[in-house]
């Protein structure tokens, strides 16, 4: 990217995108992705849709990026000195009213992203693969530390088990994952998998 479309696309403050992000958030909640248009998130917000295209080019990235901003941290970010630490830190910035809107948001989304390569890639490039980049790093200390053996089986496993819980429990029964699930799950099924 050059520096002059930087520079054009950050003309927005960090609180207004924040606003800007929110809202997409509550139409999302409110029609759902496919009646989602950048007409009703410029209405919604009083913007021009020539600022939303050029703060975010669409409206799939629009939609990823605003559920970037709900992460409470990255993983990438979290380095306690133990695998049991760096999860107990994830779970303690974890707000399970933030999880249960989110879970919520990610099943309306799942019949749009069969529907939408775009919102596919967005989703993958912006959120998913950004967070098990940071999880594989925390995994990869973990067995530098001589926590996790080297060859163990389930560290592949690991992003689909925490990525499953939050669709299994919402289908079985019918609650979002919150903080207690969280650390009961990771007590009882990751960390035994991984031999720590």
């Amino acid at each position: 990217m050059t520096e002059a479309i930087a520079a054009r696309r950050s003309r927005i403050t960090p609180e207004r995108q924040a606003e800007l992000h929110e809202a997409v958030l509550d139409l999302l909640r409110d029609v759902g992705y496919e009646a989602l248009t950048m007409d009703a998130v410029a209405a919604r917000t009083k913007s021009s849709k020539a600022t939303l295209y050029r703060q975010w080019g669409s409206k799939p990235e629009l939609v990823a990026k605003a559920l970037r901003c709900t992460q409470p941290v990255s993983l990438r970010e979290i380095d306690t000195g133990s695998l049991r630490g760096d999860f107990a830190l994830m779970v303690e910035h974890s707000d399970d009213a933030q999880m249960a809107k989110d879970t919520a948001l990610m099943r309306g989304l799942a019949h749009a992203v069969h529907e939408s390569p775009e919102l596919h890639r967005a989703l993958r490039d912006l959120l998913v693969d950004p967070e098990i980049t940071g999880l594989q790093v925390m995994l990869q200390r973990a067995v530098d530390r001589g926590e996790i053996a080297p060859g163990c089986p389930a560290l592949a496993f690991v992003p689909h088990m925490l990525i499953g819980t939050f669709i299994a429990l919402p289908l079985i029964e019918d609650r979002p994952v919150d903080r207690v699930f969280l650390g009961e799950f990771l007590d009882a099924v990751v960390f035994p998998a991984l031999g720590v």
